[in-house]
């Protein structure tokens, strides 16, 4: 028997019992579409990353005084050795090292660092009229922003003063929550709806404790909002107020003392060695995060992530080869006559094995087929639900489907729906010609 003939009968057979084998092909359809839609959903995160990362530039890094690896160990004073890190106790580490200006020059000189850019950071509450905003602080030298996150523009009518301690430039998220959206300010018009807001006066808070008194304390600046910053997809930047250094160690208290530094290599590839010259310096006393390691962690996360949903869609295309078996057999039991009398006329084991293996094969490839469409759509169906609310217009979180894990689905899918048709197949190929001649 040839295998088009075999499929032929095959599909006819199917077709004669046309709701039981439209339920089973849904069942692989349902198993087939949510391994689809997961793996879609988890490489678009892994991307969506990528990018986010990207816009902060590749070729920074970011160093603090706290070291990003695990905190000492402290010593239990018994078996002379500490196993018990500060994390596993419960206490907060106390930096070994201040960033201040020397540690700024230390690091500069060193072999292809372009530059360094310190900041302080905090925490304040912007107010205008009688709206109020908490905000980060992100307090650098505002022509530095460019370097820490290159995709960054400004709206339509800012201005750039470095040196004007008075100035200020807001996120365009906080901006609207201060003046109202666009659309209320300016009929949906963003230039109009910016340019009122940029040379209005807002006040900053800083609210601190006063190690002296040990009393609450509050410091109030006046600015003048230079620029709004348009998203750029990196939180760091689109959810924080900007102002210059000095602006910043006077507000936040800081005395000069950094919270953290941006350093950047000349070029990406120069990335480790200058985190290898850094620590070299400062050892295990700084904290140096790379978007490499970071994007590493994210990688490895969303592998693992990927593998665990990955398996509970397996899960439900089991449920689907199920089905088949129950589909298979069931036919089985009806057809036993028909068995027989295709035997009776010089049907082989083979024949009515490879019949009944053709209609599993059917099912698996037109509810892998149908599978991978629907999983398609799901995704992006998905994520245009669930994703406009929670990110800014400049991020793009998109499925994304790779070549190599579509086939392996399909794959999947119909090697199971074979496999769930085997016994059955086997089954029906051993019955007696005599026995099932008998069967009413």
């Amino acid at each position: 028997m040839k295998v088009a003939q075999a499929f032929k009968i095959s599909l006819k057979a199917l077709g004669d019992r046309k709701v039981r084998t439209s339920l089973t092909i849904l069942m692989v359809v349902v198993g087939g579409s949510l391994m689809v839609t997961l793996n879609g959903i988890v490489t678009g995160l892994g991307q969506f990353a990528t990018d986010v990362f990207n816009k902060l530039a590749p070729n920074i890094l970011f160093i603090t005084s706290f070291p990003t690896n695990d905190f000492e160990q402290g010593d239990d004073g018994e078996n002379g050795g500490g196993s018990s890190s500060f994390l596993s106790q419960g206490l907060i580490p106390v930096p070994t090292i201040t960033l201040d200006q020397a540690v700024v020059d230390r690091i500069e000189p060193l072999p292809h660092v372009s530059t360094v850019i310190p900041s302080y950071q905090g925490r304040i509450t912007i107010a205008v009229d009688n709206r109020s905003q908490t905000a980060s602080v992100l307090s650098v030298q505002p022509e530095n922003l460019k370097i820490i996150a290159p995709a960054l523009e400004f709206a339509e009518g800012s201005t750039m003063k470095p040196e004007d301690e008075s100035t200020i430039y807001l996120p365009s998220s906080i901006a609207n929550s201060l003046w109202g959206e666009p659309s209320e300010a300016s009929d949906n018009d963003d230039s109009s709806a910016n340019a009122i807001m940029i040379g209005q006066q807002v006040n900053a808070t800083y609210t601190y404790i006063d190690l002296a008194t040990a009393s609450r304390q509050s410091k109030s600046e006046a600015f003048t909002v230079a620029g709004i910053m348009k998203p750029v997809g990196n939180p760091t930047i689109d959810g924080a107020v900007v102002f210059n250094l000095e602006a910043g160690n006077n507000l936040l208290q800081k005395s000069g003392k950094y919270d953290s530094l941006f350093v950047e290599a000349e070029s990406t590839d120069h990335v480790t060695q200058v985190e290898k010259e850094i620590q070299d310096l400062y050892g295990s006393d700084i904290g140096i995060t790379t978007s490499k390691a970071i994007l590493q962690s994210i990688g490895e996360f969303t592998a693992g992530f990927g593998t665990a949903i990955s398996s509970i869609a397996l899960v439900a295309l089991l449920v689907g080869s199920v089905g088949i078996i129950t589909t298979m057999y069931t036919s089985v039991t009806e057809r036993t006559r028909e068995i027989g009398v295709m035997k009776a006329i010089g049907a082989r084991d083979r024949n009515v094995l490879a019949l009944f293996l053709a209609e599993a094969a059917v099912i698996g490839i037109i509810g892998a087929s149908i599978g991978l469409a629907v999983g398609i759509l799901g995704g992006y169906g998905a994520l245009s639900l669930f994703t406009s609310d929670f990110l800014s217009s400049s991020s793009e979180l998109t499925p994304r489907y790779l070549w190599s894990d579509l086939a392996r689905v399909w794959v999947i899918s119909l090697g199971l729906s074979i496999a769930a048709g085997l016994y059955p197949a086997w089954k029906a190929s051993k019955l007696s010609p005599i026995v099932a001649l008998r069967r009413e």
